[in-house]
């Protein structure tokens, strides 16, 4: 698997094409169905849930504080249609295949499915 790149527009389109590629998106749980939630860098009031395009990109940051949490895939189909829009009305930010380090993007959830559609147009 290749490692994620240090360009965050790199790391999105992977994210777009992987994820179309294996009609899921991943995310973290815990053991009670809680998504992982971080503080977005740029507003702390906004909360941001990181997504990946791959559950070994997920696993890798489920060490220390995020021990709790296991990657669970999430149906593409339901992530555009369901929880980008949901995410949207909730004033949630998605994460884009972030690093270990939890460094990535944040993006507003109706540009990252803009982003879907035009890959599917």
């Amino acid at each position: 698997m290749e490692p994620l790149s240090d360009d965050l527009q790199e790391n999105l389109d992977r994210l777009v094409v992987e994820c179309l590629e294996n009609g899921c998106v991943w995310g973290l749980q815990d053991q009670q169905g809680n998504w992982s939630l971080v503080s977005s860098i740029d507003n702390h009031d906004i909360d941001v849930m990181p997504f990946w395009s791959d559950s070994r990109l997920a696993e890798a940051l489920c060490t220390g504080d995020w021990a709790v949490y296991k990657p669970v895939a999430i149906d593409l189909e339901e992530f555009l249609d369901d929880w980008l829009p949901g995410m949207h009305s909730d004033v949630l930010m998605a994460g884009i295949n972030w690093n270990e380090a939890l460094d990535g993007q944040e993006m507003e959830p109706l540009d990252l499915l803009e982003e879907f559609e035009a890959e599917l147009d």
